[in-house]
Formats: structure tokens, sequence, C-alpha cells
């Protein structure tokens, strides 16, 4: 009944993607995600070095991008607590990147894409850290599905707000 008369906050669930070292990062392959995406268009995905310089892998192979990941979906690979991955990091995503199977000739939509590669990736740190592997669906459903599940529903009520009388203005920690 007040909602006219006061301001809501609603945290947004992008951040920018360079500013989120070691992290899974998923944005659309095209535009962003409060800018034109409609929730069905293709979305990319990378993992990020230390430094925010995200590796991801299309048809060209591999790329080292320090920009265009500015509204991503970002979830963090490496815990504080964990001072050999977080020195190693940056090595061992370097050494992964330059292997022969992501060349670009290896590249397949379907079956050896983006997402391919980061969960590689992933998988390669976790067995070298005794971890049992993980699937597509097993990752997808643990940890991609609670952060895209979040993004849908802030997406959802966004493009309800943009096309009624309200004003949206981001945050000043949004903005970072």
């Amino acid at each position: 009944a007040g909602l006219a008369s006061a301001p809501v906050r609603m945290r947004c669930p992008f951040r920018h993607g360079h500013r989120q070292p070691r992290a899974f990062l998923v944005r659309p392959s095209r535009g962003t995600f409060l800018q034109g995406y409609d929730g069905h268009s293709d979305l990319h995905v990378g993992i990020t070095n230390s430094k925010g310089v995200v590796y991801n892998y299309d048809q060209e192979g591999v790329h080292r991008a320090a920009s265009g990941w500015e509204q991503c979906i970002c979830i963090p690979l490496v815990q504080p607590d964990m001072a050999e991955l977080l020195q190693q990091w940056d090595e061992l995503l370097e050494e992964f990147s330059l292997e022969e199977a992501w060349l670009p000739h290896r590249y397949e939509e379907q079956q050896h894409n983006c997402y391919t590669f980061a969960l590689a990736f992933i998988n390669r740190v976790r067995q070298g850290r005794g971890q049992e592997a993980l699937s597509k669906a097993q990752f997808t459903e643990r940890f991609l599905i609670p952060h895209t599940r979040e993004a849908s529903r802030y997406l959802t009520l966004h493009q309800e707000l943009e096309h009624s009388d309200f004003y949206i203005v981001p945050l000043p920690e949004q903005e970072q």
C-alpha cells in the first residue's frame, strides 16, 4: 500500500566480472542482462584470473578479455582459506588455456564449448585438490541454478518496472 510513497531497495544479482577474481562468470553472448536479454538468448561463460582477466573459449579459441564482462552472474570459485590455490590460480589457468583441447578447430557448439572449457578447468583444480570431478548437470544444479534463479526473478521485476510508472536508480555499490 505504501509502495508508491517509499523507495524499495533490491540487490542487483549482476557484478562487474573484471572485479571478481577467481570466479565463474555468465553473461549474454550479445548485449547485457539489463539491456535486451530476453531469457532465451545464448549465454557465454568464462573464468577470471586473480586480476579479473576473463578466460573464455569460443570458435576462435581461448580469449583473455580485460573488458566486456561488466555485467555478469558471478560464482566465486576459491575460498580465502585456500592459500596455495590462491597463489597457483593464474599459472594453472594459463597452462590449461594453452592445451591442445582448446584450439579453435576443436570448438563444437553443443559438446565442446565455453561451458566445457570452464567446467574442465574447475574439475582439473578439484581433482588436483583430491576432490571428485563434477558433471555439467551437477555443477549446474549445485552452483549455477541458485544464481540464475535469483537473476531471473530480478530480470522479471526489472522488466515489469521498466514498463510501469517507476524509476529505477542503480545504487552506488551496484555501479562498481
